[in-house]
């Protein structure tokens, strides 16, 4: 029989069921490994005795698709997909991406936009009495009034929009099962209102108490300081321990969301990282090549998650939470073990880790005795005196997976926190990633180092990163190394104009570093920083914030970071000039280009590309001097 979950009747008939109880219904294509939500919550729905089938990427264009599998029982189960619909399909300049990782074949255009809203409205129109839950990514980051960058415009929460019955949000895992055990006992769906990690809709609140309600979407659409307030209220309450019921108005009806659920145990995570997935993408896909995004977690291990980073462009914190949420190295152990015996296993483990791959432990104990502190950081903008920073329950497990039979390499690639690897004595943890974990390069994410940049983005600063990289190169060479650093850089984050982007084109510069790649700042919904792109205001602190909303503007910070590439010299021309530094354009060592180039007649033999460097002149032998002289005289 096949092993994967039905995603057909006649799936559903070869195993015996008239009919299912739950039916789940995703934007991305069906892939039954741990890393894709659908797979895990029907795989745990399916252990609690609940019959549970997939519509993956259904044909949005009419109810055909959303028909396929007939009525559930219980109800739909709706997500976008692992991404946001909208983030999936367009880049940070609004232009379509040409591929899609979550379909089949890597083949662009499979989900419609914003697609848990279409999708739930279409199954609406198949089943008008049948429960309907969105959830996902989508849904947990667009449950309240929400600024979106796609339509340049605050639109309503996710759930008024499709009609659904509740939202799940975060992971939601301990929502589903209780969702389902009400709905199995016969408990109607609108009376399921005490479900921790949900969003309901209400007409009235006269059954709440100790609640806050935030400025109604009236307000937080038209005034920018009323949205920054209602998003203060929203993300210091995103605490399972000590948030608060939140309120928020739309016209004639309310949403009401619940406390966070709470964190899962390690009993919990192990449980359903030890569910029997498949591992793979259904085998429907293959004649088209299977599912990119496989690709990237067949042979990666997550440890944890969580993340108390304190990331303001990261979403983490609305969706998974402060406090980590650990397996066992038991668990994780056996997963290597499945791992190692699966067919294409080629000896390499490419990652263990989670959000960020070295907060295998929650920060301190106090978090998980009354929640995240509330207004603070643990990294941010010095370490927290409470902080627990040691990493050798990390380094042991690590040092047994690499120990397994078949196992040549494991790599950690979901990102390193530098700044707290440096905020403990963990020399030998660093030591051993350098030897073990480590392929020629380390990629982590300073993302900016003026300081104002990484004040508002909640990043370690400059000093940090420079001390990081020499601890580094130290360790490398003492070990008979030649391993580098490969970070990331963000353009146009709030704060950042074209001063800080020149700043940072400078260190680029001074650390002989060429970036191939630069990401745009992205506002997507859910974000501290999104709220400051929005409103031009720290929500926290409620100071102004510059943002570059100007699209050439943006551009021309992107083209500042890439200054070495010739096809940005206009740009970074223009940049230099406009943020008053053309002490940098030139031939010294400290130029970041070189003078507008003058049409002349080429001589022979002679390099007209004034681009040249002195590196490159130095490059000429001896006998090559008037060759040097030539060049020289047509600089002057």
């Amino acid at each position: 029989m096949n092993r994967f979950l039905p995603i057909s009747m006649d799936d559903v008939k070869k195993r015996g069921w008239s009919q299912l109880d739950f039916i789940l219904v995703s934007g991305d294509a069906y892939v039954d490994h741990p890393s894709f939500g659908p797979a895990i919550i029907g795989r745990l729905l399916e252990k609690y005795g609940y019959k549970v089938g997939i519509i993956a990427q259904p044909d949005w264009r009419s109810v055909t698709d959303f028909k396929k599998l007939g009525k559930p029982r219980l109800g739909f189960l709706v997500t976008a997909g692992n991404l946001d619909s909208m983030l999936n399909k367009f880049t940070a300049a609004k232009k379509y991406r040409s591929t899609d990782s979550y379909s089949p074949g890597g083949v662009a255009g499979q989900r419609p936009d914003r697609a848990a809203i279409v999708y739930s409205n279409r199954i609406r129109e198949a089943y008008k009495h049948v429960p309907v839950i969105v959830g996902g990514i989508e849904a947990s980051l667009r449950r309240f009034a929400h600024y979106d960058y796609w339509s340049d415009s605050v639109r309503r929460s996710l759930l008024i929009d499709s009609k659904a019955d509740l939202l799940i949000y975060g992971m939601g895992e301990k929502q589903s099962l209780e969702i389902a055990r009400q709905l199995a006992e016969g408990i109607n769906v609108a009376n399921i209102r005490d479900v921790r990690g949900t969003c309901y809709r209400t007409p009235d609140l006269e059954h709440l108490w100790d609640f806050i309600e935030v400025p109604d979407y009236s307000a937080v659409s038209t005034n920018k300081r009323s949205f920054a307030e209602a998003f203060k209220v929203q993300y210091l309450e995103q605490d399972p321990i000590r948030g608060k019921i939140i309120v928020q108005q739309f016209d004639n009806q309310y949403v009401v969301q619940n406390p966070p659920a709470l964190p899962l145990s390690t009993v919990e995570m192990d449980e359903i990282y030890g569910l029997p997935y498949q591992r793979t993408y259904h085998p429907v896909y293959e004649a088209v090549g299977g599912v990119p995004a496989i690709q990237e977690v067949k042979f990666s291990i997550v440890s944890h998650r969580g993340c108390f980073g304190g990331c303001s462009f990261c979403a983490i914190v609305s969706h998974q939470g402060r406090i980590i949420q650990n397996r066992s190295k038991e668990s994780i152990v056996t997963e290597a073990r499945l791992i190692t015996a699966l067919p294409d296993f080629k000896g390499y483990i490419h990652d263990v880790g989670g959000p960020t791959a070295n907060f295998r432990q929650p920060s301190c104990q106090t978090q998980l005795e009354r929640g995240s502190c509330r207004g603070r950081q643990c990294l941010h903008p010095e370490p927290c005196s409470r902080l627990n920073a040691d990493h050798s329950e990390y380094l042991d497990m690590l040092r047994t997976i690499r120990s397994l039979p078949k196992v040549k390499k494991v790599f950690i690639r979901s990102g390193l926190r530098y700044d707290y690897l440096l905020a403990g004595n963990n020399k030998e943890f660093l030591r051993e990633l350098c030897k073990y974990h480590v392929s020629g390069q380390l990629k982590i994410a300073p993302e900016h180092i003026a300081p104002q940049v990484t004040r508002l983005m909640g990043k370690a600063g400059k000093s940090i990163y420079l001390k990081f990289m020499k601890d580094y190169q130290r360790i490398n060479q003492e070990i008979g190394k030649e391993q580098y650093l490969v970070p990331y850089f963000m353009s146009s984050h709030p704060g950042a104009g074209l001063k800080e982007a020149v700043e940072l084109a400078e260190f680029i510069r001074d650390l002989g570093y060429r970036p191939e790649q630069v990401q745009d700042f992205i506002p997507t919904p859910g974000s501290l920083s999104t709220c400051m792109y929005y409103t031009g205001i720290h929500p926290l602190t409620g100071e102004k914030v510059y943002v570059a909303k100007d699209r050439h503007e943006k551009k021309l910070q992107r083209a500042l970071l890439q200054y070495r590439d010739p096809k940005y010299y206009q740009l970074v021309y223009e940049a230099l000039t406009k943020a008053k530094r053309q002490d940098l354009i030139g031939f010294g060592p400290k130029c970041l280009i070189r003078p507008q180039q003058h049409s002349q007649p080429r001589q022979k033999g002679i390099s007209t590309d004034l681009s040249f460097s002195n590196k490159r002149l130095d490059r000429f032998s001896v006998g090559d001097a008037r060759m040097k002289k030539a060049v020289r005289k047509k600089r002057r």
